[in-house]
């Protein structure tokens, strides 16, 4: 499958600069760049690779002023990072060879349960009693659907999920490879014996429209009520969303992540790699919080960025550890004043 620079300029909406009849059948990364690939440069620090790459074409933003001339043909447009996934989208959706509907064999499929119209359901996947499957989703070989799961249309649930009872899974999601979602929340009593006593996880899990969820990521079920995962959220690989959490829209997620029970997340926040919440925060909206951050204490300013752990203003973490790299040099400087002053 080919398409010329024209083509494809004109479904980005861009301008092309060079040779619009060039033809591109893959894509590659900028410093992996051959010939016939299409790349893409939106972050300036791999701006070097523009002027040497062996890609045919390279998408950029209108914006950017070229500092040489280039060999290959380029497509300006408003945000090169977005025009680039829209075509990876359209590539996707036209070689995946996903268009699957119906049964594999074998598979188990309650007679309570209701399905739609158009569903796929892989080969091994269980769906259980007044399981309710919207039209188009896809279930994936091995995945398991409990009592009372809700899955919306055009949802998919790719291959070992695993959906408890009574959870409720929007539309237009993506569940990936292994996630859990519904296990029992954390919820132990100590008793006077030292021992705990296991409290009933009596809630659901409630996920709603065109929400993506990493592999092998945990959502507990509430121990009453639900944990929400509100509209447009993603989350990445290996994060744990402990009982009663809520997650607002279009906040995004990287791995390894741990949010305690009952926190609440407002909308538009962005949280690095392997950020960890005590138990019954509350952060605002677009909040962004640096990776391997730690919070102890609710982030109530809207916006802010904050870092460390303890987490702390952005800009306070960094003279943090302006000081405490310097804090080898100090102590030596301690040390020779103190015997100075003891001689």
């Amino acid at each position: 499958m080919e398409f010329k620079a024209s083509k494809i300029a004109e479904i980005l909406n861009g301008i092309v600069e060079g040779n619009s009849d060039v033809a591109v059948s893959t894509f590659a990364k900028i410093e992996e760049g051959h010939l016939g690939a299409l790349s893409f440069l939106a972050n300036t620090k791999y701006e070097k690779y523009l002027y040497e790459t062996k890609s045919s074409i390279v998408i950029i933003n209108k914006t950017l002023t070229l500092a040489h001339p280039v060999k290959c043909t380029l497509i300006r447009v408003d945000d090169a990072y977005r025009a680039f996934a829209q075509l990876l989208e359209m590539y996707a959706a036209a070689t995946s060879g996903e268009e699957k509907s119906g049964r594999e064999e074998p598979v188990y499929v309650a007679e309570t349960a209701i399905v739609g119209e158009n569903v796929f359901i892989g080969a091994f996947s269980y769906i259980s009693n007044n399981a309710k499957i919207g039209n188009n989703a896809k279930i994936y070989q091995q995945a398991y659907i409990g009592n009372g799961v809700s899955i919306g249309d055009n949802t998919v649930i790719h291959p070992g999920v695993k959906i408890y009872n009574n959870c409720v899974i929007g539309a237009n999601c993506v569940i990936h490879a292994g996630a859990v979602i519904g296990a029992d929340g954390f919820g132990f009593a100590p008793q006077s014996d030292s021992d705990y006593k296991k409290v009933p996880q009596i809630g659901n899990v409630v996920i709603e429209d065109r929400v993506e969820i990493g592999a092998n990521t945990c959502i507990d079920r509430a121990t009453m009520g639900s944990t929400i995962i509100r509209s447009g959220v993603k989350l990445d690989n290996l994060i744990q969303v402990a009982h009663n959490v809520e997650i607002g829209e279009n906040t995004v997620i990287a791995a390894q992540t741990g949010i305690s029970g009952s926190c609440k997340l407002g909308k538009n926040c962005m949280l690095g790699g392997q950020v960890g919440f005590a138990g019954h925060i509350t952060v605002a909206d677009g909040v962004k919080i640096g990776a391997q951050s730690g919070l102890n204490s609710s982030v109530k300013e809207a916006g802010k960025t904050i870092m460390g752990s303890p987490a702390m203003d952005y800009q306070d973490c960094i003279k943090s550890y302006v000081i405490v790299r310097r804090l080898p040099d100090l102590k030596k400087k301690v040390d020779e004043l103190e015997k100075k002053l003891k001689n």
